[in-house]
Order: C-alpha cells, then structure tokens, then sequence
C-alpha cells in the first residue's frame, strides 16, 4: 500500500509544522500549540479533552460497534536552545527551538487525524495522544499517565514514532523488545577539610577523593557488564574550588546512566555506592551518591511490533524497513507509555539534511543541534503509517 496521496497532496500540514517550529514552546507550556491541535481535532469531529497531563491533548474518534482501541501518540515540545537557522520559519522566540523534531511529530499526527476523520475505513475507538513535556526528563508521558490518561482513554495498545536524521528519507528502523535505553542522572558530593595549598597536611583535600572516584567510575562498564548488555556511564561535571591556592572543604561530580535491563541499571547504582563509600573512606573523606532515575527503558512488545512491521512494508516497501535496528543508547519518555500498555516506537528516517533551506546553520542536521529542521517530506510517510496502523488494528 503506497503513501496516502490526499496527505501527499495536500500542503496545509507542511505549513502547520513550519508555524509550529517558528513558535516552539517549552515542556508543559504548551499552551499555543495545545491550543492549534485542540482547534483542529474538534473541527475535524474529534472529541477533544485539554488539560491532560499539564497541557496534553487527546482527540478521540470512534465508529461503528467495535470494541478495539488504539492510540497514537505525538509529542509537542521544544528545547532551551538558541536557533542558528534563518530561514523563515526559524524560531521566533529566543533561546526556544524545536530541535528535536516535536514539530514534525504534531504535524504528522494531524495529518493522519485528519485523515481518518475524512476517509477513514475502521471500527472502533482512535485515540489521538499529543504528549508535552517529552525534553529534559520532565516525564511528559508519565504526568498524563498519571492523570488517568489509560483510566480516561483506555487503549489495547499504542504506537509512537520518532523522526531519525542519518537514516534515510522515509525508511523505517524498529526492533522487538528492548529498543532504547533508561535515562539517568546522578551527583556525587564529597566533604573535605579545607585548607591554604600550601599546607596541604592540614586538610582533607576532597578533589583527591573525587578523581578517585572518576576514575573508578570508568570501571563499572568495562568489568561488571558483558559487551553485548548495553550500558553507558559518563560523567559530564566535576566541580571544586574557587581559589588556586586554596583546597576547598567540598567537591562534586555529575553525570548520566543509561541502561536497557533493570538489573544492569541496579547493578551500575550499587557499584557507584560501593566505588564512592571506598573512595570516601580510603581518602578520609565524607560522600554521598545521589542517583534519579528519570526514563525506564524502551521495550517493544513483540506482538504488536510483529503487527506493526508489515504496516510499514506496505507504505515504503520491504527494503526501506530495518525490523533489526541496532539498540539505541538515548532515551524516549514513551517508555512509560510502553509500560503501561503492549505497542511499538518505530524510527522514520530525516536524511543527512539536504533537505534544508537556504539560511540553515552551519551544523549537522543532528537531533538537539541548533542547525537542526525536521524534513516536511515525512509528513505524508509517518501520517500514512499511522492511518494504515488503525485501518489494520481496528479492522
């Protein structure tokens, strides 16, 4: 089944992504683009609840007697980044930027709302879900989960894409189980007994204890892990001091983990415990880990990811769809989602960024790069998907 030509054809939702992306909005607030969805779903006969979750919106749509449900899921918000394009559509609002392609996102879940609104040939209820808040570990998925989101607009299983510059244009990357890793965030304070530099002797010099500490952090995924069990651990800060001759009373490390087991993550947060009390101890010092964890893993249900694989072959051809992409070491908040109902997050392929108008940055088009704009051709891919997607589940 070939891209669905009345999206193809029709130009509006390019140019409500472009609107979108010159008027980006931070995590829960929303307000104008949960507004521009909201308006556009009731026109089109959605019911539409607003609120959910912060500034979440769902539409939901339902025909004839069946009992099925689906829910497609579109997240909404941009980053606290300068945007360096300057084409016309650039970011009106300084230091906001849809960097990440949300923008898109939105668009294309119109889209195919739209359509299955007009034409759509299904039997059941559709819940459209446009999240906020996905960025920056702020859980936009969860607090709309926690609103009652499966209480209110129950589901049988939702799905979810995100657009992947570097892959190429329209092509599908998926896998069965787990996809994408947990996001987490740790600090580590150490207390010393600060001193003049000049004698040493008569302090605790907490920056010894948090070199130690780096270094033996560097440890936990080379030697307690096996190759193929997918982790990472960086630390991003170190911090101490104010003075060059002065050895401060404190110091502190910070960084994230990302992990695709629970037991691997539970393993890596007790080494850190282990590696910091040792640490502590060997240099006469006071530490602390303080250890978040903000995004579970992301984990496809085999079921529907079976379900979903052919959906895509029949919208882009059996050689533009990878159902064995490589596990990914970023994180993505429709893992809650995942958690609480079977689906599957698929990957649609932005290109290298030649796409991009005259007046880009001087960047890659890479996700969270200020050079960054999402590719408008996908609009018609991803929202045919989505449309075959419910034509199939609610048969």
């Amino acid at each position: 089944m070939p891209i669905i030509q009345a999206i193809a054809d029709n130009p509006e939702f390019r140019q409500i992504r472009r609107d979108l992306h010159a008027h980006p909005e931070l995590g829960f607030q929303e307000e104008r683009t949960s507004a521009l969805v909201a308006n556009y779903l009731q026109h089109w006969g959605y019911e539409v609840t607003r609120g959910v979750g912060g500034t979440g919106v769902v539409g939901t749509l339902r025909r004839g007697q069946g009992a099925r449900r689906i829910g497609l899921r579109a997240d909404m918000d941009a980053l606290p980044m300068q945007e360096l394009n300057t084409f016309a559509h650039r970011s009106q609002h300084a230091g906001r930027m849809h960097a990440c392609g949300h923008d898109g996102h939105t668009a294309t879940l119109l889209a195919a709302a739209w359509y299955l609104a007009q034409s759509g040939k299904f039997d059941g209820t559709l819940h459209c879900i446009f999240q906020p808040a996905e960025e920056g570990g702020q859980a936009g998925a969860r607090a709309m989960i926690e609103d009652g989101l499966f209480e209110r607009f129950d589901c049988d299983a939702v799905f979810g894409l995100h657009n992947a510059p570097g892959r190429a244009i329209g092509s599908f990357g998926v896998r069965a189980g787990p996809f994408m890793s947990s996001s987490n965030r740790f600090r580590i304070d150490v207390k010393g007994k600060g001193t003049h530099a000049s004698q040493p002797d008569t302090g605790v010099d907490p920056l010894m204890c948090a070199g130690q500490i780096l270094m033996g952090l560097q440890t936990i995924i080379s030697r307690n892990r096996t190759p193929d069990d997918a982790a990472v651990l960086s630390v991003t800060q170190i911090h101490g001091g104010d003075a060059v001759n002065v050895i401060p009373d404190s110091a502190w490390l910070g960084g994230t983990v990302r992990a695709q087991s629970a037991d691997t993550l539970d393993m890596i947060e007790q080494r850190m415990k282990d590696i910091v009390q040792g640490s502590a101890t060997a240099y006469d010092c006071e530490a602390q880990l303080h250890f978040e964890r903000s995004y579970p893993a992301l984990v496809n249900d085999p079921e529907q990811t079976a379900f979903a694989v052919p959906v895509m072959q029949e919208v882009v051809g059996i050689e533009q769809v990878d159902d064995n992409a490589p596990r990914l070491t970023n994180s993505e908040d429709f893992a809650f989602m995942l958690q609480q109902r079977p689906g599957c997050y698929v990957l649609l392929g932005n290109g290298e960024g030649d796409h991009r108008l005259p007046g880009h940055g001087p960047g890659p088009c890479q996700v969270h790069n200020p050079s960054y704009d999402f590719n408008d051709a996908l609009i018609p891919v991803g929202a045919s998907y989505f449309v075959r997607l419910v034509e199939r589940f609610l048969k």
